[in-house]
C-alpha cells in the first residue's frame, strides 16, 4: 500500500512495482490530514488483512535564514516532519497492539543530532521526531513484538532537494558524498527482517550520539559559516516555495542525478569519516574542559 500527496509519482512507484512482480495499491494522502491516515490505515488491513511495516517517510524542507523564509513555510515543515510522522503513529499502532506485533520505520535524519543553520524548522522537526521515538519505546516496552526503528541517513542524492521551498537567493546543490537512495532503501528493508531501534546511515551512529554529547553547539556554528559563505559564492537561483505546498505535477522517479560515478563508491567512507573527526574534535575539547 503507497501513499503521498502527489498522483503522478504514486502512479509511478506503482508501476515499478508491478513491473518487478509484485501488487501496489495507490491512496492520495496528506499526512497532515490526521483523518484521511486513519483511514490509510484501516483500507490497509482491510486489503493486506494485517500491517506488519508501516514505513513512515515524510520529509519535506526549506532552506533560507530564520527570519526571511515566510512563517507559513516554517510551519508547513514542522506539521509535515514531525506532525504527520505522529499521525502515521497514532494511526497504526493500534492495530500493531491488536495484533501485538508490527514494526514502525521512521525516516528522520542525521539532523535529528545535528543542528541545521539555514534550515531551523527542520532542525527543530527532527529533534522533535527522535524524541517522539523515544518516547513511544518507552510506552511500548511491555510489546516486545513491536518495534519503533529510527533511520538517520546523511545527505541523499533524491529529488527532494528540487522540491525544497529556498530563501536563500542561490541554487540549492548537495554536499560531495551523498548517499544513493538504494543505499538508504537496503539499510529501511533490512530493519524489516531485523528490527533495531537506531540506524545510522553513511556516519557512524555511536559518533552522532557522541558529537550532540561533546559539542552540541560546534557542528551548528561551523554548518553556519559554510552556508553563509555558500550562499554568497553559490550560483543564483530562484526563490519560492517549492513542493512545500502543493506536490510535483510530475513523477520525479527516485535518483536526484548529482553524484559521479565515482562517488557512489566513497559516499558512505566519507561522511563516516567527517562524522569521526567531529567526535574526535569534541572529544579533545571535552578533555580541555576538564
Amino acid at each position: 500500500m503507497l501513499a503521498a500527496r502527489g498522483e503522478a509519482g504514486l502512479d509511478d512507484i506503482a508501476e515499478r512495482c508491478r513491473a518487478a512482480g509484485g501488487e501496489a495499491h495507490i491512496r492520495v494522502v496528506d499526512v497532515t490530514d490526521a483523518g484521511a491516515v486513519a483511514q490509510l490505515a484501516a483500507d490497509a488491513r482491510e486489503i493486506l488483512g494485517e500491517i506488519d511495516v508501516w514505513f513512515s517517510n515524510v520529509g519535506v524542507g526549506v532552506v533560507g535564514k530564520y527570519e526571511d523564509v515566510p512563517i507559513a513555510d516554517h510551519a508547513q515543515v514542522v506539521a509535515s516532519n514531525l506532525l504527520g510522522h505522529m499521525n502515521d503513529a497514532h494511526a497504526v499502532l493500534p492495530i500493531f497492539l491488536a495484533q501485538d506485533r508490527g514494526i514502525f520505520i521512521n525516516m528522520i535524519s542525521v539532523g535529528g543530532f545535528v543542528a541545521t543553520p539555514y534550515a531551523a524548522a527542520y532542525s527543530a522537526s527532527k529533534f522533535g521526531l527522535r524524541g517522539f521515538s523515544e518516547a513511544l519505546r518507552g510506552e511500548l516496552s511491555k510489546h516486545p513484538r513491536i518495534h519503533i526503528c529510527d533511520v538517520y541517513p546523511t545527505f541523499v542524492d533524491t529529488p527532494g532537494i528540487d522540491h525544497a521551498a529556498n530563501y536563500t537567493g542561490a541554487k540549492l546543490s548537495l554536499p560531495p558524498g551523498s548517499l544513493s537512495p538504494e543505499t538508504v532503501a537496503k539499510a529501511v528493508v533490512r530493519l524489516a527482517d531485523r528490527p533495531r531501534n537506531t540506524t545510522a546511515v553513511g556516519a557512524p551512529a555511536l559518533a552522532l550520539k557522541l558529537n550532540q554529547f561533546f559539542v552540541p553547539n560546534l557542528g551548528a556554528a561551523m554548518m553556519n559559516g559554510f552556508m553563509d559563505s555558500w550562499s554568497k559564492k553559490a550560483d543564483p537561483g530562484e526563490d519560492g516555495s517549492g513542493a512545500l505546498f502543493d506536490p510535483p505535477a510530475d513523477p520525479s522517479g527516485i535518483d536526484g542525478g548529482r553524484r559521479r560515478p565515482d562517488q557512489r563508491r566513497r559516499a558512505a567512507a566519507g561522511a563516516g569519516v567527517a562524522a569521526i573527526g567531529l567526535v574526535g574534535l569534541g572529544a579533545v575539547l571535552w578533555r580541555r574542559r576538564k
